[in-house]
């Protein structure tokens, strides 16, 4: 009897070390997307009042809990029956990652001057209590389905570092670097996006002297350059991560670059397959904009 039990212990000690080390090679290859992940979240969650960030983000990471709960099983079932599928579904996701990143480069361009984090604090501040509900359920969903195409890529990494483990250790190294995902990326943005205001209480307590002072005022200061370096991180990221898709999950697109562009680093060809995809998708929903309202008229 006490045999069988320590046979049993020894089983799942056993498992753990197999899913630690899963665990530990999956956050590995996944940490770039973690990080794209953390600048394009970061730039969705802002441009709202004070009082209304923490609640947005909230919303945000329960969009993205749920998400990863849909992802996993998802993802599973289609690795064990119908691979290909995994391969479409990140190519259309791409798209749409790289259709964003064109687009918020379209609007700076075309919307320069009214693209900074104070003027759409102040727009967010003088709208009425619908419009401000509506936008935050707009932002909201627009970021939970950007969240939605990175962690499919998130989920499909990790799996695909477990492959050739047993079924219960790639269940659990997936739901691990799931969960890290989610409360990792979006404890960061709260913490970026609370800066201002730990900075003004820093200054309230130090009386206008001091090193807390100077503090206070370097996270104040700091909040609109972090929001800004963030947002046009994300955007490349957004371009950098689609055209890694299409690099990797496009046959004839893969087997190009290994043949032709093998002396590039691999971040150019990434960016240039990004780029254009996102103007052909751009292209596209314009046009569908466009028949859309000539049909409407």
């Amino acid at each position: 009897m006490a045999s069988g039990f320590f046979a049993v212990l020894d089983d799942i000690a056993a498992l753990m070390d197999d899913v630690a080390m899963a665990s530990k090679i999956a956050t590995k290859k996944t940490a770039g997307i973690l990080g794209d992940d953390l600048a394009v979240n970061a730039d969705k969650a802002t441009g709202f009042m004070a009082s209304r960030e923490l609640p947005v983000l909230w919303a945000i990471t329960k969009g993205s809990f749920l998400n990863k709960l849909i992802i996993v099983p998802v993802a599973l079932l289609l690795n064990y029956f119908l691979p290909i599928a995994i391969q479409i579904i990140l190519v259309l996701g791409g798209l749409y990652l790289a259709y964003e990143g064109i687009e918020k480069i379209i609007h700076y361009f075309l919307h320069k001057k009214d693209d900074t984090h104070e003027t759409e604090v102040s727009r967010a501040e003088a709208m009425t209590e619908e419009e401000v509900i509506a936008r935050e359920k707009s932002k909201i969903k627009d970021a939970i389905s950007t969240d939605f195409i990175l962690s499919v890529e998130i989920v499909i990494i990790a799996l695909g570092t477990a492959l050739e483990q047993t079924l219960a250790i790639q269940i659990i190294t997936v739901a691990i670097v799931s969960i890290l995902a989610t409360v990792g990326v979006y404890g960061i943005v709260a913490l970026i996006v609370r800066m201002d205001d730990a900075g003004f209480r820093l200054i309230k307590k130090s009386d206008a002297k001091g090193w807390k002072n100077k503090l206070g005022e370097i996270l104040v200061k700091s909040l609109p350059i972090v929001i800004r370096i963030l947002s046009i991180v994300g955007t490349i990221a957004l371009i950098l991560v689609a055209g890694g898709i299409f690099a990797h999950n496009v046959n004839f697109i893969h087997h190009y670059l290994a043949d032709h562009l093998t002396q590039l680093p691999s971040f150019i060809p990434e960016a240039l397959l990004g780029i254009i995809g996102g103007i052909i998708a751009f292209g596209l929903v314009f046009l569908y904009k466009k028949i859309k309202s000539a049909v409407a008229s």
